[in-house]
């Protein structure tokens, strides 16, 4: 009696273990399957249907780390970042080794304009991992969103060791124009294209490098191809226009301004150039129009207030010269002192 009780009892405990075990099997094949769903949905650009999937992988399993890492791709895809770096935060406290995780939290903080945080991501990833030419990459990107130049390049000479990309070339480019080293930005920028003949933004930056070289035949060049890439690059047809403006075409100058700001009408700065060609031609009512426009939609350019009130002194509306030289002086603009003579002289003192 007693060795049958205790064989079914043992028999009992033996089909309970069993039942356990299939249902933890179970659940986690449930876990796997949301999981491979979710990050199906990250791959089409579907981040609330992953979001959805992946929540429902770690109600299953809560040390699931691939499935919040993913769900932070989720939140960080959809411009949600805060919840982004929450998930990769707790990735990294499940796995404190987690590369990737370190890598994309810097990402969500950088798009953020948190790059210091994100540079300390970017280095922990790569302390883990030293040969991810993407962190380099993306640290150099911060470092030149801090205008630590010096440390950018750097960065991206080491990415462009492990990996030549033309976007690398570019941005290490772009940190040696901010640098001054011109010859060193424009091989970078060759590079660039030599890897990617269509690269629109590597022709508008070895341009704007020709235009402050005094090279403004080679600038038009740049900004035109860009053009043939982009025909709706307004920045392309902004800058084209200041290279005709020097190169004595105010009428192709005009031109180029009138398209950048038919593509955005918010262009401040196409505004006011359109201002400073009919200034320099005497038309002056329409220069004050343009002028006008661009203070309307940044009333911190204060080169658009000192221009404005030369045309007032020249007007003879004195009042309206010293409204907009305190304007400009306000915004910390150095206003000639021979023109402040000139115009206490003419008025009779200061308004």
């Amino acid at each position: 009696m007693g060795t049958g009780t205790t064989f079914a009892v043992g028999l009992l405990a033996a089909l309970l273990l069993i039942g356990d075990c299939g249902a933890a099997e179970n659940s986690a094949r449930d876990a796997q399957a949301h999981y491979n769903r979710g990050a199906a949905h990250i791959g089409q650009g579907q981040y609330d249907k992953s979001i959805s999937e992946l929540t429902s992988a770690i109600e299953i399993n809560p040390r699931y780390t691939d499935a919040y890492f993913n769900r932070g791709l989720a939140y960080q895809g959809g411009g949600r970042y805060d919840q982004a770096i929450a998930d990769y935060t707790k990735a990294l406290e499940i796995n404190p080794r987690y590369a990737m995780a370190y890598f994309h939290r810097g990402v969500a903080y950088q798009s953020k304009g948190q790059y210091e945080q994100a540079i300390s991501d970017y280095t922990t990833a790569l302390e883990i991992a030293p040969d991810y030419p993407s962190a380099h990459f993306r640290r150099g990107a911060a470092y030149q969103n801090l205008g630590r130049y010096d440390q950018a390049i750097a960065d991206y000479t080491k990415a462009l060791e492990l990996s030549e990309t033309a976007a690398t070339y570019l941005l290490r480019g772009f940190s040696y124009q901010r640098k001054g080293q011109y010859d060193d930005a424009i091989s970078d920028y060759d590079d660039a294209l030599e890897i990617d003949p269509g690269y629109a933004a590597a022709y508008l930056n070895r341009g704007a490098v020709y235009f402050k070289q005094g090279h403004y035949g080679w600038a038009i060049s740049d900004f035109s191809h860009a053009l043939k890439i982009d025909p709706r690059h307004a920045d392309a047809y902004n800058n084209r226009g200041l290279a005709y403006q020097n190169f004595g075409r105010s009428d192709l100058a005009l031109s180029d301004y009138s398209k950048a700001v038919e593509i955005d009408p918010r262009y401040a700065l196409a505004h006011f150039h359109r201002g400073t060609v009919y200034q320099n031609i005497r038309q002056y009512d329409e220069a004050i129009s343009h002028y006008d426009r661009a203070l309307e939609i940044d009333p911190g350019m204060r080169q658009a207030y000192a221009n404005r009130a030369l045309i007032y002194f020249a007007k003879k509306e004195y009042e309206k010269a010293w409204q907009d030289v305190r304007q400009a002086q306000s915004l910390g603009y150095q206003v000639a002192p021979e023109f402040l003579k000139e115009l206490r002289e003419a008025s009779g003192g200061e308004k």
